[in-house]
């Protein structure tokens, strides 16, 4: 099984350090980030499971971060660590989407407890939403065969919705039109379909991208196409 991959916000070196140790001691891969800036950057890259989010941050407060993620990713579990102990507190971190909040000092059994209590409620949620993969504000159901962004539904050609459904799948990864041309064109008369391919991105991107921020399918030139959340 692949293992969790963790990252950690955290600007006490220390601790982070700590937390790196024992979580890697059950079998997490973990990513550390000490500031805010940097810690919101590789938490929309999208390629973690878990956030473990402190609130006092250099740069960008912790509560600031977790609003961020949280405009662009309603999934992925954020458990707040800090000093700040007071209802009040705590409050505040939920309202800004925080799904938990561990106080200072804690327990690394407590902690390790509730990382895998969120884990196994975000397998199962992407069990139930297996037909459905996202990137920012925009979702495409391969069961339903539709596309909406920012919940506006987005009328798409089977051919559209195959690109579509082959970038987003490869999210973050740059594709050449000669990937492209075997997935999606089985590689049928492969110059006119690299000439088609280009066609087809123009189409995607008066769809999902023309009247939407941020722009989400990017071109890499001599290289091919990604799609990307910037």
């Amino acid at each position: 099984m692949e293992k969790k991959k963790i990252l950690i916000i955290e600007d006490d070196q220390r601790l982070a350090e700590n937390l790196v140790k024992g979580l890697s001691e059950k079998d997490f891969d973990t990513e550390v980030a000490y500031d805010g800036q940097i810690g919101l950057r590789f938490a929309l890259s999208g390629k973690f499971d878990l956030i473990l989010l402190d609130v006092n941050l250099p740069q960008m407060n912790g509560y600031e971060v977790c609003a961020k993620i949280r405009e662009k990713d309603r999934q992925t579990p954020v458990i707040m660590l800090t000093a700040l102990g007071e209802t009040d507190d705590k409050i505040t971190g939920f309202e800004h989407g925080a799904d938990d909040y561990i106080v200072k000092p804690f327990e690394y059994r407590e902690l390790i407890a509730r990382v895998n209590v969120f884990l196994k409620r975000a397998y199962a949620e992407n069990e139930t939403n297996a037909n459905i993969l996202r990137i920012a504000d925009l979702e495409i159901n391969f069961e339903s065969k539709m596309a909406t962004r920012q919940g506006k539904h987005i009328d798409l050609t089977p051919k559209e919705f195959s690109l579509l459904e082959y970038l987003i799948r490869n999210k973050g990864k740059v594709v050449s039109k000669a990937e492209i041309a075997e997935k999606i064109w089985e590689g049928n008369n492969a110059e006119n379909s690299l000439n088609v391919i280009e066609v087809y991105i123009n189409f995607l991107r008066k769809k999902i991208d023309k009247d939407f921020e941020p722009k989400l399918i990017h071109t890499k030139t001599g290289m091919g196409y990604v799609l990307k959340d910037e």
